[in-house]
């Protein structure tokens, strides 16, 4: 029961992922590129939360050891009155040790974090969006496996059919030659005939199967079938693709790095206390009598100004605006393109619409000149090759009409494809 439930389950996806539309979000959803999204965006929180850290307290930790060349110490005439009353001054020591611990607690960056968290947010969405054209690209191979697959199984059903017409033909010639109204070679050159396209739909399968498996695989679904979509008015209306997305993204990144510039010129006021335990300490008159370690803490407030910024803000300032321009130029040159293709497929699909208008007629003509040969072949009218130059004219005939109605469709969802709708 639970493996029928399961079946039962799956049934509508192996039903509707065979078209189009369902081909395509299967084969996003399958492509390894879709991981990248949680990726991206895991990555971008824990960027946003080392930022973040910088709020929190600074802790240094730092051991040393020094031997100096010389050090404070008494004139020689103090150092004998220091004698004469008993006291021994002996001087600082040399070798001088120190470990202790420094902590800096920021209390005003000026907007340094905030702006440093903004960059990273917009880093993650231009990579977000990056992603995402990556992706929308995956529609258009789709489409062109799609495409072929049903101009192949157009092309199968055809010469299914050519097969039966020759094979009726050859039955007919049969008898013909039975009756002695036929000669054996007329019998033999439908039959090779017969046996050519025979040939065709062996290849035909072949490239169908390998299409399948592609396709299949692409999608991460079994394809066994593939139906034509609905034929759609090609659309007039601006483009929605991904890239725009990437290019605003790209353009948001460009303000907040230019407001991180803002905060970068801004004093800084932070708290900090200092303590080690070492010699000499801060009493250096006791460290002069005794070389004893002490412990030592001192504790303040500190304000800085880099006005290092400032030198290279104007340049900095114009290396961003260039980049915006240059995302504002790639999004005209896009925009352009875009539109050029869309003129392109617009007039391509009022072609193969124009082209589609005459290719029943030209079917409906190319039929009936088949049928007038087969009847002038059975009365000894014309030979046996004009008979097959007629069958092949109406074949092609049919055929150019299956590769107008598919590449018309293809223009379609192509556009589709182009504007994003």
């Amino acid at each position: 029961m639970k493996s029928l439930l399961i079946t039962l389950t799956m049934l509508p996806l192996s039903l509707f992922a065979q078209t189009l539309e369902e081909c395509q979000r299967a084969a996003e959803q399958n492509y390894p590129l879709i991981r990248q999204y949680a990726l991206i965006e895991k990555t971008t929180e824990l960027t946003v939360s080392n930022i973040g850290k910088g709020w929190l307290p600074q802790v240094t930790a730092t051991a040393q050891a020094t031997y100096q060349s010389d050090v404070a110490s008494f004139p020689d005439q103090l150092q004998a009155i220091y004698q004469q009353m008993g006291l021994q001054m002996k001087g600082l020591s040399k070798n001088q040790y120190r470990v202790g611990i420094d902590i800096n607690q920021t209390i005003y960056d000026g907007g340094a974090i905030s702006g440093q968290k903004a960059i990273a947010r917009e880093q993650g969405n231009v990579q977000t969006a990056q992603n995402e054209v990556n992706l929308y690209q995956i529609r258009k191979r789709v489409n062109e496996m799609y495409f072929s697959l049903l101009l192949l199984d157009d092309q199968l059903q055809l010469n299914k059919d050519l097969q039966e017409l020759f094979a009726d033909n050859e039955r007919k010639l049969t008898s013909m030659v039975k009756s002695g109204t036929a000669a054996e070679s007329d019998l033999k050159n439908v039959k090779a005939e017969r046996l050519n396209v025979i040939q065709q739909a062996t290849t035909l399968a072949s490239h169908k199967r390998m299409l399948q498996t592609m396709l299949s695989t692409f999608c991460g679904i079994e394809v066994n079938t593939v139906s034509k979509p609905a034929v759609e008015q090609a659309s007039q209306q601006t483009t929605q693709r991904p890239e725009i997305r990437l290019f605003d993204a790209q353009l948001r990144l460009s303000d907040a790095q230019e407001k991180a510039l803002d905060a970068a010129i801004m004093p800084k006021l932070g708290v900090f206390a200092q303590g080690f335990y070492g010699y000499p300490g801060y009493n250096m008159f006791e460290d002069m009598m005794r070389h004893n370690w002490s412990l030592n803490g001192m504790v303040g407030a500190r304000l800085t100004w880099n006005i290092g910024a400032l030198y290279t803000r104007k340049n900095d300032k114009a290396k961003i605006q260039l980049q915006r321009e240059l995302t504002e130029s790639n999004r005209d040159i896009f925009l352009f393109n875009t539109n050029l293709e869309q003129i392109q497929q617009n007039e391509e699909i009022a072609r193969y619409q124009k082209l589609m208008a005459d290719d029943e007629e030209i079917i409906s003509l190319r039929s009936s000149v088949r049928k007038a040969a087969e009847s002038k072949l059975s009365h000894g009218i014309i030979d046996v090759n004009d008979l097959i130059r007629e069958i092949n004219q109406e074949n092609a005939a049919k055929l150019q009409q299956s590769m107008h109605e598919i590449e018309m469709l293809k223009q379609i969802y192509d556009n589709k494809y182009t504007l994003n709708n």
